[in-house]
């Protein structure tokens, strides 16, 4: 069974922060896009560094108001953020 593992959210300065797991880099890409504010027309870039490793996935990263399932629980307000990523590439640093 994979494991999860954590990736980093870097800036572009180079800067990070935020830690955010799952088994694979889109999982994890998914959560902060389900953050972010880009939208369809103008998706924001995520870059997500692997923990104990130099490779940084590059993401095409937006959300979007759709409906709620039908079977949703009574607490679920009727319109939810439904978060989409997009992989741009990988990215492979010479140091962290």
């Amino acid at each position: 069974m994979a494991e999860t593992r954590n990736f980093v959210l870097r800036e572009k300065d180079g800067t990070e922060s935020g830690v955010f797991t799952g088994k694979q880099p889109r999982q994890a890409a998914l959560k902060v896009a389900n953050r972010g504010n880009g939208n369809k027309k103008k998706p924001e870039t995520i870059m997500l560094r692997e923990r104990g490793t130099k490779k940084v996935h590059v993401f095409k990263a937006w959300k979007e108001l759709v409906d709620a399932p039908k079977n949703r629980p009574s607490w679920m307000p009727a319109k939810i953020n439904k978060p989409f990523v997009k992989k741009v590439e990988i990215i492979k640093l010479d140091e962290i």
